[in-house]
């Protein structure tokens, strides 16, 4: 419970110093790195009862430009941990960037979507648990707004280590 206030605590201390400067940033481009860091809401293993709130990361690269978009590929990792139970989910993801094909004109929104592929791995006290985890697939649909040109806040739905995560956005 701690660190999930720590984090609280440092999401909303970024947030303020973003909003206190003005946002020339521009949509995800090819070179650009991306990496969001936050909380999930609603464990995609709550039927496991008992676990806290996830927490996990991403980064993504934009690896081309299209016409109509970005794509950017990257990997993931997500924990979750209680009553003994620990799950650490780590994979491969990709997404593609749908701001110009929406035609959107605001240079500080990203809007985005996409598919990963991960491992699940399980534990009980320390002690792997056979039978669980292993590969599964993911998809993922999400958005980040930058206050800066590098600091932002970013919501993604899926099912990677969270059905709702929420957090911090980096650009570099």
């Amino acid at each position: 419970m701690k660190k999930l206030s720590v984090l609280i605590v440092t999401t909303f201390f970024l947030f303020s110093i973003g909003l206190s400067q003005s946002a020339n940033a521009q949509n995800f481009q090819e070179g650009d790195f991306a990496l969001n860091a936050g909380i999930g809401v609603g464990s995609v293993y709550g039927w496991a009862g008992g676990l806290g709130m996830p927490l996990g990361a991403n980064l993504e690269y934009a690896i081309t430009a299209l016409d109509a978009g970005v794509i950017g590929v990257g990997g993931d990792f997500g924990f979750v941990s209680g009553s003994g139970l620990t799950i650490t989910t780590f994979g491969a993801r990709g997404s593609f960037y749908f701001t110009e094909l929406f035609g959107m004109d605001n240079p500080d929104l990203d809007i985005y979507g996409g598919i990963g592929i991960y491992y699940r791995n399980w534990s009980w006290s320390g002690t792997s648990l056979s039978g669980f985890g292993g590969t599964t697939a993911a998809f993922h649909a999400g958005a980040r707004y930058y206050f800066t040109d590098n600091i932002g806040g970013f919501v993604e739905l899926g099912n990677n280590w969270g059905w709702l995560n929420l957090g911090a956005a980096f650009k570099f």
